[in-house]
């Protein structure tokens, strides 16, 4: 009964102010609003590149020449022509994890069609890679294993090549087009896959028999890398150790010598990139945070005003038989309503500022109910620590002196 009459007191006292009490609470609202939203930009961002990395193929694994360098690092030109077809063939018939492998080979160049033109990149592959990267065809078929042996001039095109070397509408299969002036047939169109989350158009490509791209494009006898897919996510690991046992044995290096190639599984990428993100989220939401603190900085500051100016009222109440801990209770209650009442309004807000970015920004975004949960945690610790000593010094006082405050 007692803390129902405490509780009805403290809300009589922030009615009789409200302006005063609201502006209180902003700091808190905004806060908790802040927070809520950078959380759930940083756990959409995450989503978002787990989802796009996986739809490119999450069982996939690149293998390219060079050492794994980071920051920028120069490489001899040597190291980048370090793989070649036979450490495709060792890899292909040694390693027992892996489902699909292709060589690949590519290069830039402009795709035309009569007076149409469009500068793209074409990729030399053999017809595993549809399977690998997770590709569908709309319309054609992809070219079989005689037609790269024959280093055939058969390409399959990506939507964006087909507007734009195509743009009247015709059906592009069965026309030739013309990559760095030589001939090619269309013989099949990839489904549309659109923008990955890094802004990469995975619709601008042309797709070869890498035999094709590496005698009458490049004319290379390396290879620019080697794509495969594990048999499973849980297999990755295992075909990653597998692929750099096989190639390390292919180029004689010792224990001692370092790769002079990088074997990467996408479960790195997202780690990679999930990890990149989670520091932005932490930062972000450091930033929001200092709301909450100022928020509390004003609900104490508030809370002594609001001491200064009911001291006559604490007086009165303690001579009429009130505790100190009843006053220090009522004050308490008080700064933990302000806090809580923000809270909840400062959730309203933040979800609000979700769906308003998602749908207007077009970002990603993921509120996680463990962002609500924690930013009502902080509002309360944020009431009780900054309205505790407010309160306590409330009921210190003297009730005679208090009586006589003017």
């Amino acid at each position: 009964m007692r803390l129902l009459n405490l509780l009805k007191i403290a809300y009589k006292a922030i009615v009789l102010n409200k302006v005063r009490t609201l502006l209180t609470m902003l700091g808190i609202i905004i806060g908790v609003a802040s927070v809520i939203a950078m959380l759930a930009i940083g756990e959409g961002s995450k989503e978002s590149i787990r989802t796009t990395i996986s739809s490119m193929g999450s069982n996939m694994i690149t293998i390219r020449p060079g050492a794994d360098v980071r920051g920028g690092v120069r490489q001899d030109a040597s190291t980048m022509e370090s793989l070649k077809f036979d450490d495709y063939l060792a890899i292909k018939e040694q390693a027992t994890t892996l489902s699909y492998i292709t060589p690949m080979v590519n290069g830039s160049g402009q795709v035309i069609s009569g007076a149409n033109n469009w500068p793209s990149t074409i990729y030399g592959v053999n017809p595993e890679y549809l399977d690998i990267k997770v590709l569908g065809l709309q319309s054609g078929s992809m070219f079989t294993d005689a037609e790269v042996k024959s280093a055939s001039k058969v390409v399959l095109i990506g939507q964006t090549v087909v507007d734009n070397v195509f743009p009247d509408g015709e059906e592009p299969v069965g026309q030739m087009i013309r990559f760095n002036n030589i001939p090619f047939k269309v013989i099949g169109v990839l489904e549309e896959k659109g923008e990955n989350t890094f802004g990469q158009d995975q619709d601008d490509v042309v797709i070869a028999p890498y035999t094709t791209v590496q005698k009458r494009i490049l004319a290379i006898t390396y290879l620019n890398q080697i794509m495969a897919s594990a048999i499973s996510e849980e297999d990755a690991p295992e075909a990653v150790t597998q692929v750099t046992a096989i190639l390390r044995d292919q180029h004689k290096l010792a224990d001692s010598e370092d790769d002079d190639f990088s074997v990467r599984s996408m479960e790195e990428l997202i780690s990679t990139f999930s990890s990149t993100s989670e520091m932005l989220t932490i930062l972000l939401v450091a930033v929001a945070s200092i709301s909450l603190l100022i928020g509390g900085i004003g609900i104490m500051n508030i809370m002594y005003v609001s001491v200064k100016e009911r001291t006559k009222e604490i007086g009165l109440r303690m001579a009429v038989g009130g505790k100190g801990s009843d006053i220090l209770m009522q004050f308490l209650i008080e700064a933990i309503l302000i806090s809580i009442t923000g809270g909840v309004l400062g959730v309203i807000l933040g979800l609000s500022a979700t769906v308003f970015i998602e749908k207007f920004l077009h970002w990603p975004t993921s509120v996680a109910m463990y962002s609500i949960i924690i930013s009502f945690a902080v509002c309360a610790v944020t009431g009780i620590f900054f309205g505790w000593y407010p309160a306590r010094k409330a009921a210190a006082l003297d009730p005679i002196t208090a009586l006589r405050y003017e």
